[in-house]
C-alpha cells in the first residue's frame, strides 16, 4: 500500500476524534489500524503526548490520531522507528497534519494513480496488429507492464502505456525498437523531471523551510507543489510537440529529396 493512503477508517476516525480527547487507547488504535500493543509502545518511546487522564482512563484525541497515522505512514515507506523517532525530535515545530498532507500531496500529485486493466491477451495482440505472440506478451511482463492474472487475461497496470505501444507495433515498428524508443523516452524525461523538481526545491521549498515553515504558508505551498507536475507536464507536452513536428518535417523532406535524386540519378526526371 502507498505510503499515506488513506485507510477505511481514516476519515471516520478523524472526525469523532476532532470532536474532542474522548478516544480510549483501544478506540485510538482501531482508528489508525494498529494494535493496542503497538500504541502503547510508541507512547513508551515518547512519540505520542500523554493523554487527558479522568481517574485511571486516559482519552485520546485529533493529534495522537495524526501522529499515529504518520508514524504508521513513514514506517511503510521503510523508515526505522529510530529514525522517525529523531525527525520528530528534531522538528517539534512541524504539525502532524501538515506533514500527512505533504505525503499524501506527494504520494498523488496528479490525483489518484492510474488505474490498472485486466485484458485478453489475444485482444491485446490483435491491437498491435500481430498474430498471438507470447513472447511479445513476455517481454511486457518482464518490464512490468503487464502481470499474468490468469490463463489468458494479463493485468496492464499502465494501460495508456501499453495501448500506445500496441498503436506502434500496429503502425509496423518492431517490438524491441518500441521499447527501446519508451526508455529513451522515460530516461530524458527523468531528466527533465530532475531539473523541475530541483529548481522547485532551490526556489520555492528551501526558502519556505529556512523561515520557519511558516503556518500561514502551508496552504499556498501545498497548493504549489500540486501544480508544479501539471504545468511541467504541459511545457513539456507543448515542447515536444513542436520539436517532433520539426523533426517529422525535416525527416520527410529528405526521404523526399532522396527520392527525387533517385530519379535523376535514372535520367526519368526532366527527359520529356
Amino acid at each position: 500500500m502507498n505510503a499515506a493512503t488513506e485507510r477505511p477508517g481514516d476519515r471516520a476516525a478523524g472526525g469523532t476524534a476532532g470532536r474532542g480527547d474522548h478516544l480510549t487507547v483501544d478506540q485510538l488504535a482501531a482508528a489508525v489500524g494498529m494494535t493496542v500493543r503497538n500504541v502503547r509502545a510508541y507512547a513508551s518511546r515518547g512519540l505520542l503526548s500523554p493523554p487527558r487522564l479522568v481517574g485511571r482512563t486516559g482519552y485520546y484525541g485529533p493529534e495522537h490520531v495524526n501522529r499515529l497515522r504518520l508514524i504508521r505512514d513513514l514506517l511503510e515507506r521503510g523508515y526505522t522507528l529510530a529514525a522517525i523517532e529523531q525527525a520528530l525530535e528534531r522538528n517539534p515545530q512541524l504539525s502532524d497534519a501538515h506533514v500527512l498532507d505533504l505525503m499524501n500531496t506527494l504520494a498523488h500529485p496528479l490525483g489518484r494513480p492510474e488505474e490498472p486493466e485486466d485484458i485478453d491477451e489475444k485482444l491485446l495482440t490483435h491491437l498491435a496488429g500481430v498474430d498471438h505472440d507470447p513472447d511479445f506478451v513476455q517481454s511486457l511482463v518482464d518490464i512490468g507492464l503487464l502481470e499474468r492474472v490468469g490463463p489468458t487475461t494479463v493485468r496492464m497496470h499502465r494501460p495508456v502505456l501499453v495501448r500506445a505501444g500496441a498503436q506502434a507495433l500496429a503502425l509496423g515498428m518492431e517490438r524491441d525498437s518500441v521499447l527501446s524508443l519508451w526508455a529513451q523516452i522515460s530516461e530524458h524525461l527523468h531528466a527533465v523531471a530532475q531539473a523541475a523538481v530541483q529548481t522547485y526545491r532551490d526556489e520555492i521549498w528551501r526558502p519556505f523551510s529556512e523561515a520557519g515553515l511558516p503556518e500561514e504558508q502551508w496552504p499556498a505551498m501545498l497548493s504549489s507543489i500540486e501544480s508544479i507536475l501539471p504545468v511541467v507536464s504541459q511545457a513539456v507536452l507543448a515542447i515536444f510537440r513542436d520539436e517532433l513536428s520539426s523533426v517529422v518535417e525535416e525527416a520527410m523532406g529528405e526521404e523526399i529529396a532522396a527520392l527525387g535524386g533517385s530519379d535523376e540519378a535514372g535520367g526519368e526526371v526532366g527527359t520529356a
